[in-house]
C-alpha cells in the first residue's frame, strides 16, 4: 500500500496567528530594540480568525509555521504555539544571522518543502510575501486580520528581521 501525504497548510506567525501591536513600538525607535520585539513575543494575543483557520485546516492538511523569526526564538514560539491550541507542525525559522527580506526568504522555503509536498496555501500578512508566493504559484490566502504598522513593514522588507 502506498501512503500519501497530506497536503500542507503553511502559516505565519506575526500579524497571522500572533497579534504584535503591543510589542511594535520597539521598531518605532532608532536604533530598533530587536531584543525587545521579540523579547516580548511570549505575550502576544491569538489572532482568533488565524487560529480558528489553522485548527480547521488541520482536519485536512498537516500544518506547518514559517516565520520570519530568527531560530533564537524558537523555545518561546513554540511555547507559544502549544499555550494557544494551535495544531503541532514543523516550525521554520530563519538562521539568526539571515536577514534578507521575508520575501525572499520564505519563498526559499516553500520552494524548497514544495518539491516533496503539495502546499495547499500559505496563510501570511506580509503583501510582499503573498505576491512574490502568488508569482511563484502558490496559493495565497492573505491575513488581513491584523493592524501592522508602518514601523513593523519596513523592518521587515529593508532589515529582514520578521
Amino acid at each position: 500500500m502506498i501512503e500519501t501525504k497530506r497536503p500542507l497548510a503553511v502559516f505565519d506567525l506575526d500579524g497571522t496567528l500572533a497579534d504584535t501591536a503591543h510589542r511594535q513600538h520597539f521598531l518605532e525607535r532608532r536604533p530598533r530594540d530587536w531584543t525587545g520585539f521579540f523579547g516580548a513575543a511570549m505575550a502576544d494575543p491569538p489572532l482568533a480568525t488565524g487560529v480558528r483557520m489553522a485548527v480547521e485546516s488541520a482536519e485536512e492538511c498537516e500544518v506547518t509555521y514559517l516565520t520570519g523569526r530568527p531560530e533564537r526564538c524558537r523555545r518561546d514560539t513554540l511555547a507559544w504555539l502549544a499555550a494557544h491550541g494551535l495544531p503541532e507542525g514543523r516550525v521554520w525559522m530563519r538562521r539568526n544571522d539571515d536577514r534578507r527580506p521575508a520575501r525572499r526568504t520564505k519563498l526559499e522555503v516553500l520552494r524548497r518543502v514544495a518539491r516533496g509536498r503539495d502546499v495547499r496555501m500559505l496563510v501570511d500578512d506580509d503583501e510582499l510575501v503573498c505576491e512574490a508566493a502568488e508569482r511563484a504559484g502558490f496559493q495565497v490566502v492573505r491575513a488581513d486580520w491584523a493592524a501592522t504598522s508602518e514601523a513593523l513593514k519596513d523592518a521587515q522588507e529593508r532589515e529582514g528581521r520578521t
